[in-house]
């Protein structure tokens, strides 16, 4: 039974007695007096006779709907007639009720009439009928207004996380892509080192804040949904995509710092070598060339005997058998300062000055030589004897002279190496020159055998020669501590050679650990990516019993974390020994870092999707069964596994379900048997109508992506099946606070709602400009429309 009708019921005890429905038309008042007068004290009313003799119950009454009538906090229980009094006289002078009943009479009944009181208490009932219509359009209102401040709070709490994560990225970008060299390989050490502090420290709780934002994003849009609210679009250039976006341009940039480490790296190794290589070899031909201009320009032969004559032109023939023989070095040095240079050397000035300086020498030692050789030439005639033991001598201790000094080059030359194959071919050089020795002793000894031939003959004939040899400054003992010379750096190359050997087999031990973790980690992430895709397109069970699998999921995937930790460690012992390469694993640790991030991603994302799944299941009222059969019909035409339907794929899952889209565009047939399914089918020519199909994927794929996820598909048919707070509902509950007015005022509106939704409503309302406009008057029927997104709030 209605209050309407209790109110009609009532009017007639005034006239008539009523018996048919007297009781529930009693207990209706009955009950409605105890809800508005339950906050009062002392105040019990349990009938219609003595609970009403205090005349606190109907003080109370008053006081309810307009407190500003009565202060009733000064009443006193003990004092009936003044109550009573002051609830007559307000109710005759502001409520236009009538005086029925007389205080004193009441005071002095043991039983007051309960019809005469029955009577009386309907006309509050009937006066603040309009009040109770008021109170119900309030609550819905501020219900309302509630649902959209919280959507705004949340849409302000994503527009500031998304824009601090883009101006991190923002800020983080050109420091990846600043490739400045460095002049020095500890300076490009601290460079790699920051990289890593940045992919150990920096950017992991980036990474969580992007998941975050997204779990944000789709909350929102569903809570949006589920209070028939238009989709949350974010300011430009913060949208999800474009998030992920800028965080694909990091990661691009990312990757390419961290390859331009590694080759920066290896090219000042590189030139490290090649510039102490050039350095010894420099050393070694200036300490040649010491003296050999000065020697060449001297006028000895001016003032010589013939025999001097002849001994000055074949030393000078020997000295240029050595020139010819340092040709090579002097090529070879410029040929380092040139990769030098080509190599962008921070020292390369100073390099090619030296190389320069060098090179002009050389040029001028050729044509000094040149120009001595002339010189004796001309004197030559003057020549007819020469000593052929010294020159054959000067002959053969130039170039072995030469291939000393070149073997203790290449004995004390520094190496690179980055391989085993790479050492052992080392190795193997070295064994093979230790090979030659014993041959190069023997050229030895039988050089200083022709020195001591000429000894004897000089001793023997006399010959005025000084004991020195006039073709070269190559003396035996020189000879004999360059060999002394090359026999100790032979043991000390071994040594270098079997401690690099070594090193290379730690580095290839460090590959192969390093590999075996990755062979399991890489596959593993994969295994995981696939089981959580599974598990969130099967029915096993509740959506809780997902929700409970996916979380238990998720704790696995984080114990799995140190595992990861330990791979980057090992991947940081490989860094840290300059190994580039891997041939045991095709997984490289960026591999590694993707599929973690991603599958951490991917779990936190799914799990989302079902928490918001049992949101929509609830709000809308749907039941498991219900849950279940839309999982199924979407599965079923999700062939490729995907997790989204195409278009054609969504037409024909709505088909499957018993949406009649070509009949009817607003129609909701629920489920059909099959008889209904068979004809619907063939009335729509198994096509739905191109347009209704074409609104329904503007509602379920807003940013025409092309495909429907689940989530949307789950709030598309819980929409169209369930009732929802609409904006003709919201503008109807205005117009009862309006009095039933086109308009609403100030007033009204901070005496029917609370202080802030009140204060809410009049800072978004527009002016009302109707022909009734009054002063001040609000326009309450655009504001309602905006708020479901028909028109801009």
């Amino acid at each position: 039974m209605t209050l309407g009708m209790i109110w009609t019921i009532i009017l007639r005890f005034a006239i008539q007695d009523i018996s048919v429905e007297e009781t529930s038309a009693k207990e209706g008042l009955l009950l409605w007096c105890q809800r508005k007068t339950a906050p009062y004290k002392n105040v019990n009313i349990q009938n219609f006779h003595i609970s009403w003799k205090d005349g606190l119950g109907f003080c109370a009454l008053i006081h309810r709907h307009r407190p500003e009538l009565i202060d009733y906090g000064k009443l006193r229980k003990d004092d009936p007639l003044t109550n009573l009094n002051t609830a007559f006289d307000v109710a005759e002078k502001y409520l236009d009720i009538p005086k029925m009943l007389d205080a004193e009479d009441i005071v002095g009944t043991a039983r007051p009439d309960e019809k005469a009181i029955m009577t009386y208490v309907s006309s509050f009932y009937h006066a603040f009928s309009g009040a109770q219509k008021a109170e119900t359009a309030a609550n819905r209102i501020c219900k309302v207004l509630a649902v959209n401040q919280e959507n705004e709070q949340l849409m302000e709490d994503y527009e500031k996380l998304a824009s601090d994560l883009l101006e991190w990225i923002r800020r983080t970008i050109p420091w990846l892509e600043n490739r400045a060299p460095e002049n020095t390989m500890q300076a490009m050490q601290q460079k790699l080192e920051d990289f890593r502090d940045y992919r150990r420290l920096h950017k992991p709780p980036k990474v969580q804040e992007k998941c975050q934002l997204e779990i944000n994003f789709n909350t929102l849009q569903t809570k949006l949904r589920l209070s028939n609210r238009p989709a949350f679009m974010p300011s430009e250039g913060r949208m999800v995509s474009d998030i992920n976006n800028a965080w694909g341009c990091l990661e691009q940039a990312e990757k390419g710092y961290e390859e331009w480490l590694l080759n920066e790296i290896r090219r000042l190794e590189r030139l490290d070598h090649l510039a102490e290589k050039f350095r010894q070899k420099a050393s070694i031909h200036e300490a040649w060339t010491d003296g050999k201009e000065a020697m060449l320009q001297q006028k000895d032969y001016e003032t010589a005997t013939l025999s001097e004559i002849k001994a000055l032109l074949k030393k000078h023939e020997a000295f240029e058998s050595d020139l010819a023989a340092h040709q090579d070095r002097v090529e070879q040095i410029a040929a380092i300062a040139q990769e030098l240079n080509e190599l962008d050397y921070y020292d390369s000035p100073s390099v090619n000055a030296r190389c320069q300086k060098i090179c002009d020498q050389w040029d001028n030692l050729g044509a000094l030589t040149q120009k001595r050789r002339e010189a004796l030439e001309r004197t030559e005639k003057l020549l007819e004897t020469i000593d052929q033991l010294y020159l054959e001598y000067a002959k053969r201790a130039a170039p072995f002279n030469n291939w000393m000094e070149g073997a203790m080059e290449d004995l004390q030359d520094t190496f690179i190496v980055h391989t085993i194959e790479e050492i052992q071919g080392l190795t193997t050089a070295h064994e093979q020159f230790k090979a030659t020795l014993p041959d190069a002793d023997k050229e030895r000894l039988a050089i200083l055998g022709i020195h001591n031939e000429v000894s004897k003959i000089v001793q023997t004939y006399h010959v005025n020669m000084a004991g020195t040899n006039p073709y070269t400054t190559i003396t035996p003992q020189e000879i004999n501590g360059k060999w002394d010379h090359v026999r100790q750096l032979v043991p000390r190359r071994d040594q270098a050679l079997t401690e690099e050997h070594a090193r290379q087999q730690h580095n290839e031990r460090l590959r192969k650990q390093f590999g075996a973790q990755a062979n399991v980690i890489g596959p593993w992430i994969q295994t995981k990516m696939e089981e959580i895709g599974r598990i969130s397109i099967e029915m096993h069970g509740t959506l809780e019993d997902q929700l409970s699998h996916l979380r238990q999921y998720e704790k696995s995937i984080i114990n799995y974390k140190p595992k990861i930790d330990q791979l980057e460690g090992d991947h940081q012992l490989i860094q840290e020994a300059l190994i580039f390469d891997n041939k045991h694993t095709n997984y490289t640790m960026e591999h590694i870092r993707v599929g973690w991030e991603q599958l951490l991603t991917t779990i936190a994302r799914t799990i989302n999707e079902v928490e918001n799944q049992i949101l929509t299941r609830d709000a809308k009222g749907i039941s498991q069964e219900q849950m279940n059969e839309f999982r199924a019909s979407f599965n079923h035409f999700d062939r490729d596994h995907s997790g989204t339907l195409g278009p054609e794929e969504f037409k024909a899952c709505l088909i499957s379900l018993g949406y009649d889209i070509a009949n009817d565009p607003q129609k909701k047939t629920g489920m059909m048997d099959t008889d209904d399914f068979r004809a619907c089918l063939i009335s729509m020519g198994y096509n739905m109508g191109e347009a209704e199909f074409a609104r329904i994927m503007s509602i379920v794929d807003p940013n025409r992506l092309g495909v429907v996820t689940f989530q949307a598909f789950i709030d598309f048919m819980s929409r169209e099946t369930a009732d929802t707070d609409t904006a003709d509902q919201v503008m109807a509950s205005f117009k009862i606070l309006a009095g039933d007015k086109n308009y609403i005022t100030v007033d009204e509106l901070r005496r029917e709602l609370p202080p802030d939704q009140a204060e809410y409503c009049i800072a978004r309302m527009a002016p009302y400009t109707g022909p009734d406009a009054v002063p001040g008057a609000l326009d309450y029927m655009s504001f309602s429309t905006a708020l479901y997104g028909e028109s801009d709030l």
